[in-house]
């Protein structure tokens, strides 16, 4: 049973390794994608992988690996399968008539989540769009013209009112959002231009590295923070003082892989926070067995929605979860990531990078201390940049 007193809908998982996507990196995405599942209030019983040069253009999957996962769906009851990558209207049809449950893909589930999440008009509006945007072209394969939804994981939102099957309609639903979300865009570029003439700082990561609770603890305040992800969709705003200096905080929606652009394109407003900051802290879960290549995935994302070239400060949290494999003292294998210690990895290219860096625990407030006093340093110089004359602050 789940927290509603419902039957708990169960999940199974497809993936594929592929040149581009090796065994080590599917199962990455495939640790991920349950991850995601998990936020979403099902569960995972079983994953299928295949390896193929490239996935099925018709089922994502070969036919004899179809075979199997129906079998197990039909023995197991499955509700939901769910696949790592965005299929196609062509691909959502074949699979439903073959598999006969309901099928989700990456983008959805994500989707799912914030529609979930979302809290206030703003983010609801957001979400609202993006599924919209993504149901437009899938409507021919979407759960036999969707008449057979009925609630559940993936079908919150536009999915659940017939009218919406009808292209028209969700075109015209789809300029009203985006009309309506210019004009929040226009109110919350006023309300960022009202907050004066502080220094911003935006704090971005991947989901679920403790950004929120990194803001509870700067801001002292209380702001939603839970082990899941995506549990901050709306941006937080906060004032917070060190020392004699103040300056605004902001929280903001985290990263992930293979995030849909159409999210990207829906929260241009909220990341609009990220933008328009004049330092981001950029805090990594360094707990986490694939650390750098989030971090990477935030580049990245900054890098699309044009802050890549902001000042960052580098916070690698969650160093009191941080665990690794100590070798052998007779062990001549080669030295792998695996291996290194905390101390390692502080002489890595994280100790030669430009930007400055700090390792923390934000739930044991580790090393807290210092790292308020190398934000003062980073904010008071900005400050100092910005105005020459109001230097007799410090």
């Amino acid at each position: 049973m789940n927290e509603t007193g419902k039957k708990q809908e169960t999940a199974i998982l497809i993936g594929v390794i592929t040149k581009g996507q090796n065994e080590s990196r599917s199962k990455e995405y495939l640790d991920e994608l349950e991850f995601l599942v998990d936020t979403a209030g099902a569960l995972t019983k079983k994953r299928f992988v295949q390896k193929l040069s490239s996935p099925d253009k018709r089922t994502f999957v070969g036919s004899g690996k179809l075979e199997d996962i129906k079998a197990y769906i039909e023995f197991e009851e499955i509700d939901i399968a769910v696949f790592d990558d965005e299929l196609g209207a062509s691909q959502i049809r074949n699979l439903e008539k073959a598999l006969e449950c309901r099928i989700l893909d990456r983008t959805n589930l994500i989707l799912d989540i914030f529609a979930k999440r979302a809290q206030t008009a703003h983010a609801k509006t957001q979400v609202e769009l993006a599924q919209y945007q993504y149901l437009l072209p899938r409507l021919t394969g979407m759960w036999t013209h969707l008449e057979r939804q009925r609630g559940g994981i993936g079908m919150r939102g536009p999915g659940e009112r017939e009218i919406e099957t009808d292209r028209r309609v969700i075109r015209d639903r789809i300029s009203l959002l985006k009309e309506r979300l210019k004009i929040i865009d226009k109110q919350m570029g006023t309300q960022r231009s009202n907050r004066g003439s502080m220094v911003r700082v935006a704090l971005v990561g991947y989901t679920n590295v403790g950004k929120s609770t990194l803001m509870n603890l700067l801001s002292k305040s209380e702001v939603f923070a839970e082990n899941k992800l995506f549990a901050t969709l709306d941006t937080t705003v906060r004032k917070v003082v060190i020392e004699n200096l103040p300056f605004l905080v902001s929280d903001t929606v985290g990263f992930i892989r293979k995030l849909p652009h159409g999210l990207v394109e829906s929260f241009k407003s909220t990341l609009d926070e990220v933008r328009e900051a004049d330092l981001l802290l950029h805090i990594v879960d360094i707990s986490h067995s694939d650390f750098e290549e989030q971090i990477n995935v935030v580049n990245q994302t900054l890098a699309e929605i044009k802050a890549g070239d902001k000042p960052v400060m580098m916070i690698f949290n969650k160093i009191d979860a941080f665990t690794y494999i100590e070798k052998e003292a007779d062990d001549l294998s080669p030295e792998t990531k695996d291996n290194y210690s905390l101390d390692v990895w502080k002489k890595t290219w994280m100790s030669t990078a430009n930007a400055p860096a700090i390792f923390i625990s934000a739930t044991k407030k580790t090393n807290f201390q210092d790292l308020k006093e190398l934000i003062y340093k980073e904010v008071k110089s900005i400050h100092e940049i910005r105005y020459p004359y109001n230097n007799y602050l410090y």
